[in-house]
């Protein structure tokens, strides 16, 4: 009886490990040093450059919105006759860190060929990136495949916008499983964002077409903005802090600021003009960092999984920008 106890939970404490059909640990035996060489490659040069941070939690999530987290963002071209890839897409023509993904993935190709997946280096990248500018960890299962397809189009369609209302930004989410409480705590993820202006400007300029502006915008912050930072409404290379004053520290003042009606985007306003996220938001700033920490790290790896492919499906990449011929 001793033996057989042993034996069940000897397979409950693997059981216990799988997400889904990912896993905790999953290069441990094919690739051992796989999570070490991402992080390490982090830690040396993230500090360098600490907007990257952003950057690559960024293509984390637009990499998962569309087809599932399997690398199509990374994608220059696919096999298909005139497709364009996600990376033309408007939703992604300001998302950066490529580069970066394709030196990890030559030093894991170097370290193991053909077993450390495109897809899985974004999510430990992202995870890693975040933790070393002192926020939040959380769990990164890895077994991720590599996707063979990417289409602008879908991009377009799937990722949220930073001019979507509450009504798009939760369909958007609930085509990915995710609730309007992970919509909250992602969006948190602000907190360490940069924007251009015309992400924005409609909102500083000529909201409803007439050369007005958006009236759930404080109007000292708005002036702010037309006179400092944004004095062309088409300016494509200033860079504006979304939460300015905070933007190198991963905090709760990007919610603080919403209740200011300080939310760079309408997306961001969007979240305090329905009753179920602002009574969420109202909650993290009265409870502590640590339990945003928790939550948003529970959130992030929910994202972590959606649409994963794994087993057969799908491919490893010898070079993350191509598929393998």
């Amino acid at each position: 009886m001793k033996g057989f106890c042993l034996i069940i939970l000897g397979v409950l404490a693997i059981l216990g490990s799988v997400e889904g059909d990912l896993e905790m640990g999953f290069y441990g035996s094919s690739c051992p040093k796989a999570e070490k060489i991402v992080q390490d490659y982090v830690n040396q040069h993230v500090p360098n450059a600490p907007s990257l941070a952003a950057a690559l939690i960024r293509m984390h999530f637009h990499d998962c919105f569309v087809r599932g987290c399997d690398g199509s963002v990374l994608l220059n071209f696919t096999s298909a006759s005139g497709n364009q890839t996600e990376k033309v897409a408007v939703p992604n023509q300001t998302v950066r860190g490529f580069d970066f993904i394709d030196r990890l993935k030559s030093l894991l190709e170097a370290e193991c060929p053909g077993i450390v997946s495109c897809a899985d280096i974004v999510a430990l990248a992202a995870r890693d990136s975040i933790v070393l500018t002192g926020g939040p960890s959380w769990r990164v299962p890895t077994g991720r495949r590599d996707g063979l397809m990417s289409n602008a189009s879908e991009a377009l369609a799937q990722i949220p916008a930073p001019f979507d209302n509450i009504t798009i930004l939760t369909q958007k989410f609930a085509n990915k499983s995710l609730d309007l409480k992970d919509l909250v705590l992602l969006s948190g993820a602000h907190t360490i964002g940069i924007s251009h202006c015309p992400s924005f400007t409609n909102r500083l300029y000529n909201f409803t077409g007439v050369g007005d502006r958006d009236p759930t915008l404080d109007s000292e912050y708005a002036d702010n903005l037309r006179s400092r930072k944004c004095r062309i409404q088409n300016d494509t290379t200033t860079i504006v802090e979304m939460d300015p004053g905070s933007r190198k520290t991963f905090d709760l003042s990007y919610y603080a600021l919403l209740l200011k009606r300080r939310g760079l985007f309408e997306s961001d306003s969007a979240l305090t003009r329905n009753s179920n996220t602002l009574t969420f938001i109202n909650q993290l700033l009265q409870g502590s960092i640590a339990n945003f920490y928790t939550e948003f790290g529970l959130s992030m790896e929910k994202m972590g999984q959606i649409g994963v492919k794994t087993g057969t499906t799908g491919e490893i990449r010898r070079n993350c920008a191509v598929v393998n011929s």
